[in-house]
């Protein structure tokens, strides 16, 4: 699995013109599942996203957690992550198949509300607009790869 996760003020996601998901101060989690990804790679991955130390104590250091903070999660699935560039036209078989990377999407989100976190989301495969309000900007890479 690959996730782009972006500490934001404020985050939503609109479908069809209608607001479908909304947070406030947490992160923003693009999530990419790859063909040979399992209920482990969600898992791992959802332990990383949730426990991840990247908002800023009293002294400025980039020290409190999503918990500690009362941070929420806005996921909103995103099979571009799995772009092959070798071409000016990408490609995405690389991608799972929406098969497998549906409840690999659900069973992420599902693995963070189990930690207790508020979890918004996109809809699978529907055509999003995504706002964000970033803060910092702090952006971190993961791919379960080579966590």
């Amino acid at each position: 699995m690959r996730a782009v996760v972006t500490r934001v003020h404020e985050a939503s996601v609109t479908i069809g013109g209608e607001c479908r998901g909304k947070i406030g101060r947490g992160f923003l989690v693009l999530l990419g599942v790859g063909p040979d990804d399992t209920e482990k790679e969600a898992e791992k991955l959802a332990d990383k996203v949730c426990g991840l130390r990247v908002f800023e104590d009293e002294a400025g250091k980039m020290n409190l957690s999503l918990d500690t903070v009362g941070g929420q999660l806005l996921v909103v699935s995103q099979f571009t992550l799995y772009a092959d560039l070798k071409s000016r036209r990408p490609g995405f078989s690389k991608a799972a198949k929406p098969e497998i990377a549906e409840p690999l999407y659900e069973r992420f989100m599902a693995a963070c509300e189990t930690r207790g976190f508020v979890v918004e989301r996109g809809e699978f495969g529907a055509d999003m607009q995504v706002a964000s309000v970033n803060d910092g900007p702090v952006t971190l890479l993961f791919d379960t790869d080579t966590m």
